[in-house]
């Protein structure tokens, strides 16, 4: 199955998006994470087409989609993300899963929208360290300094070049997927090399600073089913720690938790055929009644 890509113009920019399977059936949306594409999602968006219209955009600044000329701002991904759902599952409940910072991104939505998500699956997600507000001023002065010197587009002799870095950052895959990561995330740069299908602008370090609480104030609005999906190798797990991951995942109040064996933090690349199951037997498993308070 050869998924279909669509181009859309919303919040100005033009949009990327892969689908997969029919479009009468329900809605199913993959976001992927930092410096990743919606192309690496096939062998994951091939078995959820049994019961949904899998829908991956690229986000602004990644794989086919438009780079916007003023940088990245993590708000702009969620205003994004609300345009493309409207624009493509009009007001359909929506299944939404995510994938680290596609995670962070869903999660969010999900609380400023709740009526809108009706399940959510976050795929080691919500890891990101909480920031002193001390180190607002070291951010900021560097931030300043990288826009004069800013990040240059990494290019390979070749595929097999991408893939072989690929495979020492990830070092449990197979050539073959490594191969099939390597043309997702590489594209000819006319000049006889392989660029990265990324704005290098995003490899800036931003001012601004991640206050876990104004998630967390956000996350306790979700209303969705919640799958907490993690791979069990993920170095995130143990960063975080256990308190941590559990004072977050609090906040949602209808959640299960699960984990992927022999997966890392990149589930869909080490294990998609485990991570796609483990993703529908959720979505198949008819919801709890909420007990109601006298």
């Amino acid at each position: 199955m050869r998924p279909h890509s669509d181009f859309v113009r919303i919040r100005g920019l033009r949009y990327h998006v892969r689908r997969w399977g029919d479009p009468q059936l329900p809605p199913l949306w993959l976001l992927h994470g930092w410096l990743d594409v919606s192309a690496t999602w096939h062998p994951v968006a091939v078995p959820l087409t049994q019961r949904f219209h899998v829908l991956a955009p690229d986000w602004r600044g990644f794989g086919a989609s438009e780079w916007p000329q003023d940088g990245y701002w993590f708000q702009d991904y969620v205003a994004d993300f609300e345009a493309l759902a409207d624009h493509c599952s009009s007001q359909a409940p929506l299944t939404v899963v995510g994938h680290s910072m596609g995670g962070q991104i869903a999660s969010l939505y999900a609380g400023l929208r709740p009526a809108r998500v009706s399940q959510l699956v976050l795929l080691d997600s919500l890891f990101l360290p909480d920031m002193e507000d001390a180190l607002v001023l070291k951010r900021f002065r560097r931030w300043l300094d990288q826009l004069k010197d800013p990040p240059r587009d990494k290019t390979y002799d070749s595929f097999d070049e991408l893939a072989a870095r690929i495979r020492k950052q990830h070092p449990a895959l197979d050539p073959g997927r490594a191969r099939f990561i390597a043309e997702c995330w590489g594209r000819a740069d006319g000049h006889g090399r392989i660029g990265l299908c990324a704005d290098p602008k995003h490899r800036l370090d931003g001012p601004g600073l991640f206050h876990v609480a104004e998630s967390m104030a956000i996350w306790r609005e979700v209303t969705a089913r919640t799958l907490f999906l993690d791979g069990a190798n993920s170095p995130f797990l143990k960063a975080i720690g256990a308190e941590e991951l559990a004072r977050r995942r609090a906040c949602f109040r209808d959640r299960t938790e699960g984990r992927v064996e022999n997966a890392a933090h990149m589930l869909h690349f080490d294990a998609p055929e485990a991570t796609a199951r483990a993703i529908l037997d959720f979505l198949a498993a008819p919801a709890v009644p909420k007990e109601r308070s006298a």
